[in-house]
């Protein structure tokens, strides 16, 4: 275990990796600004729909979410340059994961990988040549790296890639229904908008994103097949990329591939004047005590996680409990219709809500179909009449259809979510039941 762990390796992957992301990480955050999402997600809404346990974590007010995001570019650009990277990565780690916490309009499973890799990337020595630290203080460069730091990017990345495979073996995928509807908005693409509307081009995303997401790793860590791999990571990638328009995370996952790839081949192509490492020295740190059981906890928790939905009542893609953290990307659609009743406690007389006062547009989406934004909305409800005086009861009448299946009842309309409580281990039982065992 020692030797496969700690046996040092040329670290030219993992420094061309920290340029690489820290680049992106600054993308990623001013994109945000000058594309408008930071407006519409975080400063134009009255409040946000926080990770629940986590509805302290609000936006700053007015503008100065800009300001914000302007900075967590700043230390992106700080880790791309390799400068006081420790401090730059904790910080763009910590300022990441609050934006990830606070709001879930936006939710991403790529958001989540970010806020996963930016604590990795604090445990690995990523500045160790070609940044600005070594530069400050040349007794910081090293050319190699234990094998525990590429292992690391490859365990995380089979756990993600195998269960967003698995989660595609249900009825709406494999019949291409879902790729269907996906497609549909894409119909007035240049080129190609015509084509992603045939049905047999459906079934070749369906089954070709099974089988990417399935032998993707493997087929990269085969030699014999690396090449073959990448090049299909490369079209995957920029086809998600084009189609889909999700930003960075194409970008960032054909970036994994410098640890699939001999070392030696990156350093002479991206690291010229780098010394080649192939010593392959043991060396075992007095961190190993604390590192072992830290990452060993660490993917019990990655692998736990997207099993946990099978431990609740129902259909996840129902319920949606366990749904996030999980990996289920892209794999269904949703689409509903949703009222909020508000009477008065006291006088049981109704109150008159209209959700624009309160919401926006694409909070209204989340708030008609996402059983836990739901129950959220109706306690902000509460709370917002609590602070005039007035006791509530909120009910709830809800219609929504997943896959283009007909429409169902999702909330029971006579339970009072104002006053249940949320349960994090536990089905809740104002979520009625669906009429077909799977979607």
């Amino acid at each position: 275990m020692n030797k496969f762990l700690f046996k040092h390796i040329d670290n030219s992957g993992l420094i061309i990796f920290r340029i690489i992301f820290g680049l992106l990480c600054f993308l990623e955050a001013v994109g945000a600004i000058f594309t408008g999402w930071v407006r519409r997600v975080l400063i134009e809404p009255e409040f946000t729909f926080s990770f629940i346990g986590f509805e302290w974590l609000q936006p700053l007010p007015g503008n100065w979410m800009y300001a914000y995001y302007g900075l967590m570019g700043l230390f992106g650009l700080f880790i791309m340059l390799g400068y006081k990277y420790r401090f730059s990565m904790l910080m763009f780690a910590l300022m990441w994961t609050a934006t990830y916490l606070m709001q879930k309009s936006s939710y991403n499973n790529h958001y989540y990988l970010l806020m996963l890799l930016s604590f990795l990337m604090l445990f690995l020595p990523a500045n160790r040549y070609a940044s600005l630290d070594v530069k400050l203080n040349p007794k910081l460069q090293r050319i190699s790296m234990p094998s525990w730091c590429k292992w690391l990017f490859v365990l995380q990345l089979f756990i993600l890639y195998t269960y967003a495979s698995a989660a595609k073996f249900y009825p709406d995928w494999l019949d291409g229904t879902v790729m269907e509807i996906l497609m549909h908005s894409k119909s007035d693409y240049p080129l190609v908008g015509t084509l992603l509307q045939q049905k047999p081009v459906h079934y070749f995303l369906a089954y070709g994103g099974i089988l990417f997401d399935g032998l993707i790793i493997p087929l990269l860590l085969f030699k014999p097949t690396r090449k073959y791999a990448f090049l299909g990571s490369i079209f995957f990638h920029l086809f998600n990329s084009f189609v889909f328009q999700i930003g960075i995370f194409p970008y960032m996952s054909l970036a994994f591939s410098l640890f699939f790839f001999d070392p030696k081949l990156i350093k002479d192509r991206f690291l010229k004047h780098k010394p080649y490492y192939n010593a392959q020295e043991v060396i075992v740190p007095k961190s190993r005590v604390l590192l072992l059981p830290l990452f060993f906890v660490y993917f019990i928790v990655q692998l736990g996680l997207p099993l946990r939905h099978h431990f609740f009542k129902d259909d996840v893609l129902w319920t949606e409990e366990g749904h996030r953290l999980s990996w289920r990307m892209m794999l269904r659609s949703k689409g509903g219709r949703t009222t909020y009743r508000v009477i008065n406690a006291e006088t049981g007389q109704s109150i008159p809500i209209r959700l624009d006062e309160f919401l926006t547009k694409k909070q209204q989406r989340s708030a008609s179909t996402k059983p836990d934004v739901i129950w959220q909305f109706s306690q902000h409800l509460k709370a917002h009449f609590s602070e005039e005086g007035i006791p509530v009861k909120v009910y709830v009448n809800s219609y929504v259809r997943v896959n283009g299946n007909p429409a169902q009842r999702l909330i029971d309309p006579e339970v009072d979510l104002a006053n249940e409580p949320w349960q994090h281990f536990k089905h809740h039982d104002w979520l009625l039941p669906s009429k077909k065992e799977t979607f």
